[in-house]
């Protein structure tokens, strides 16, 4: 229910400002607009707005939305009588000047664009928090191994952009990894001492950088020991049915001792649908309980889950957690930043699909959108944000892209316009827009392919 709720409300939200934007800048422009619609199919609600008696309206399959403007290229394909007068027809898209045409189609992207900076403004300002980049074991034989990275290390820099948690030292070395073969990375150890290395990434398997460059360039984020006390217990999920409570302290599993927190999650990880023996400390009393952790698919592998997370004290969790603030005016610059590396990020990874170079098993459609945004929205308003906001972006970049039907795509006729001095053919706008629903087809049913893969595999 939350996923499909999510899901909703996303959709609703990019679709609402993406078609926005085409609605008011046409509006600026003087285009008579006839329909204003959310989703598509069947109108669930309809009515009139405005001295134009726009028509507004919200529909059954919400996977997209559209404007339609007076065009008297559709009144004359849909042989409408002539019910408009000379005077209306004066502000038919097609009689815009190609500037104001341009303008029209770009709305639509670029306010889906504004509202990534918007999102992220709001999440800089309210802080960001991260794991601190404190390195793990270092993975052998890996490029990290090779830069002689050692455990404990602190990463503060990378190719000279200060970074403060493992989430954008992430970050910047997928985006550096498109650009450059290898990247300095400044690290400060245990005895305070500042190191540089020099990390190789010109053999790391671009699918697996996409997935996880710091597995694949050998970093580890450091997990230190924590006690094994039971934080948070699902309701009504597998540890709750068994009497599991917050703040319960595993002693052991199937009489082997738990020491810490990792020992109890691998004992149930390495069990589904097997009945464990449990004893808890609980209030200074011994309980022995049972549970059957629930099987769940991992990479085509199956584990055991039963719905607890771990408890940690505040003073261990400033040790491993950073919490960044920043101003209005620092956070909308860094916002603005973000969104472009994003866009800029997004358009070199479809650059490498279309050249064989990254798996097309990244391209993801409605299922995988919908599970996210569940995940995202029980994981806290900042995650959901900013996963709203990556949506909006890969949303404002795609339909650039220059493919008939898209808005990148009649952003194109219009630039030939321009060098040509008249208007694309009928015979080409068709056989452009055959194409273009023939590729988008084809990109759909590649999505929906890898979407049912990943709920088959994990």
């Amino acid at each position: 229910m939350i996923m499909a709720l999510t899901f909703l409300l996303t959709m609703s939200i990019l679709v609402t400002v993406h078609e926005y934007g085409h609605y008011q800048v046409a509006k600026w422009c003087g285009v008579k607009i006839l329909k204003f619609s959310i989703g598509f199919g069947k109108p669930l609600w309809t009515k009139p707005f405005g001295k134009d008696k726009t028509e507004f309206v919200i529909a059954a399959i919400p996977l997209g939305g559209y404007v339609k403007m007076l065009d008297e290229r559709e009144i004359v394909a849909e042989s409408t009588p002539a019910t408009y007068s000379e005077t209306e027809l004066t502000r038919a898209f097609n009689r815009q000047p190609v500037a104001k045409r341009i303008a029209i189609v770009l709305a639509g992207p670029m306010a889906n664009l504004l509202l990534a900076i918007g999102l992220y403004w709001v999440i800089f300002m309210m802080g960001i928090v991260g794991m601190k980049p404190i390195l793990g074991k270092v993975i052998a034989q890996s490029p990290a191994a090779v830069a002689n990275f050692t455990y404990g290390e602190t990463i503060q820099k990378i190719n000279g952009k200060e970074v403060a948690s493992w989430q954008e030292v992430s970050w910047i070395l997928l985006n550096e990894s498109l650009k450059n073969n290898s990247v300095e990375i400044e690290a400060v150890n245990s005895n305070h001492e500042v190191r540089t290395h020099q990390l190789d990434l010109s053999h790391v398997d671009p699918e697996a950088a996409a997935k996880d460059i710091l597995t694949a360039s050998g970093l580890t984020i450091n997990q230190p020991d924590v006690p094994a006390k039971i934080g948070v217990v699902t309701k009504n999920g597998i540890a709750d049915l068994a009497g599991l409570k917050a703040n319960d302290s595993v002693l052991s599993v199937n009489k082997t001792k738990v020491n810490v927190w990792e020992d109890f999650v691998q004992e149930v990880r390495r069990n589904p649908n097997k009945t464990l023996e449990i004893k808890v400390l609980r209030s200074s009393n011994v309980l022995n309980l049972t549970v059957k952790p629930q099987s769940f698919t991992e990479n085509g592998k199956t584990f055991g889950r039963i719905g607890v997370a771990f408890k940690m004290d505040k003073a261990e969790q400033d040790k491993l957690f950073v919490t960044t603030h920043y101003s209005v005016a620092v956070a909308l610059i860094k916002a603005t930043e973000k969104t472009w590396d994003i866009s800029v990020f997004t358009l070199k990874m479809l650059g490498k699909i279309l050249i064989g170079q990254t798996s097309l098993k990244g391209v993801s459609g409605p299922l995988t959108i919908a599970s996210y945004a569940g995940q995202s929205a029980q994981m806290g308003l900042n995650v959901f944000i900013g996963f709203l906001a990556l949506i909006s972006i890969s949303i404002g970049v795609l339909n650039l892209l220059p493919i008939p039907v898209l808005d990148g795509g009649h952003l194109m006729y219009y630039i030939v316009e321009i060098f040509t001095g008249k208007p694309t053919s009928d015979f080409a706008l068709n056989i452009g827009q055959r194409i273009g629903f023939f590729l988008l087809g084809c990109m759909m049913i590649l999505a929906f392919y890898n979407d049912i893969n990943r709920l088959i595999t994990g």
